[in-house]
């Protein structure tokens, strides 16, 4: 009998485009749902942005870019990486890819051979365990849970290191927590890293921009940690571009002829259109970015009080993102008004779709099954109204 290949087989679909697809086969129905499941700002592309995509059109930007990327958009790069990060990188050390998605996986798959250890703290972002299965790697899961403010310990860290440890994601502001990591916090981890040879760090920085505690740290700001961290980021959420798909890496050199390599065999050079437009969104005005920032931190505040307001629900306050991750395992074992029982998160989260209708994603998927995912990143007004309705039918269940 055909079948798909082990290398499938292996993976688990994503939990969040799946929860995302359900609700909007709900809506499809006529059923009002509110989706709070996908990371994705609700703002519009600034017309600034979208003016410069369209310039590029009339240019005729419509052909294979190269591999890398335009080398104008990897230099509007490096500046905005030592303008806003102090950092130096050339050109050179950055590769732009489709979307920072691709940006993760190309360095998993460079780095990591079959049998190496990453090291991902939970919770953590769906997609990097299964990416590392996809390398032929072992995830080495170190649960950092909602008493330590999701964030890991150094102890955590060293404690989880073998001879087989290749590499560490560390994603700060973090999906789907909101903790971000303080300058100590990272330098206490750099120690640990540097102590180590041959050990690298994957430095998930998408959420940069969206921080209410103030600026930016990276872990490649310490001595001896440019050459050991690859850094990610993009424009999607900072500039509410998420469906231009432009990430990029800043990494050593030849980091960044391995992903090269590795991308001009199967995908080549991102979007010649959506290069342009990131080329522009870095070197033009940047206040539309701390105009988003600042709706986000309004909402933030919004469903933090709200969410504090629900009898039986735990919430910490998130420091960027636009996450909400709250803990709900004392509904657990509870019977729902048609008989059924709440086993889990991943139970609820189709609880409150299914009663509530609101789209949520159980925390199972994060690597923490005492919580679940909430984003903010839609109106007040939605915000206020699935608040309501969670509130209404966990009040539900006895």
């Amino acid at each position: 009998m055909a079948q798909l290949s082990d290398r499938l087989q292996r993976l688990a679909p994503s939990a969040t485009l799946a929860m995302s697809q359900k609700s909007s086969e709900m809506k499809a129905q006529g059923i009002d749902v509110i989706n709070m499941s996908v990371g994705e700002p609700d703002f519009n592309t600034p017309d600034h942005i979208k003016q410069a995509a369209k310039l590029a059109i009339d240019e005729n930007y419509s052909r294979y870019s190269p591999v890398p990327g335009y080398p104008d958009l990897r230099q509007a790069i490096a500046r905005k990486l030592e303008r806003e990060n102090q950092l130096h990188y050339t050109p050179a050390e950055i590769l732009v890819s489709n979307g920072a998605k691709q940006s993760v996986c190309n360095t998993v798959m460079a780095l990591v051979n079959p049998g190496d250890e990453v090291i991902i703290p939970a919770p953590y972002w769906v997609s990097y365990p299964q990416m590392v299965l996809l390398a032929g790697g072992n995830p080495v899961i170190v649960e950092a849970g909602f008493e330590q403010n999701f964030k890991m310990t150094p102890a955590q860290l060293e404690a989880a290191i073998t001879p087989k440890t290749r590499l560490l994601i560390l994603c700060s502001p973090s999906n789907p927590t909101g903790s971000v990591y303080s300058k100590d916090e990272l330098e206490s981890l750099a120690k640990v890293i540097l102590a180590h040879d041959d050990l690298f760090v994957l430095a998930d920085e998408i959420y940069e921009h969206i921080n209410y505690i103030g600026k930016h740290q990276s872990i490649a700001q310490f001595p001896g940690m440019k050459e050991r961290a690859i850094i990610v980021n993009g424009v999607s959420k900072a500039y509410a571009m998420t469906g231009w798909r432009i990430g990029y890496i800043a990494a050593p050199e030849w980091i960044v002829k391995g992903c090269n390599k590795l991308q001009g065999q199967y995908t080549s050079g991102p979007c010649s259109v959506s290069q342009k437009a990131a080329e522009f969104a870095y070197t033009s005005s940047q206040e539309c970015v701390e105009e988003m920032r600042q709706a986000f931190e309004r909402r933030r505040d919004l469903i933090v009080r709200l969410a504090k307001e629900i009898p039986g629900l735990e919430v910490n306050v998130p420091e960027g993102a636009f996450y909400l991750f709250p803990k709900c395992s004392s509904f657990y074992g509870k019977q729902t008004p048609d008989g059924g029982t709440i086993g889990n998160s991943t139970d609820l989260a189709m609880y409150l779709l299914e009663k509530g209708h609101v789209a949520t994603v159980g925390g199972d998927a994060f690597g923490d099954p005492a919580c679940f995912r909430m984003s903010y990143a839609t109106s007040d007004e939605n915000i206020i109204e699935a608040m309501r309705r969670i509130k209404d039918v966990l009040g539900l269940l006895k």
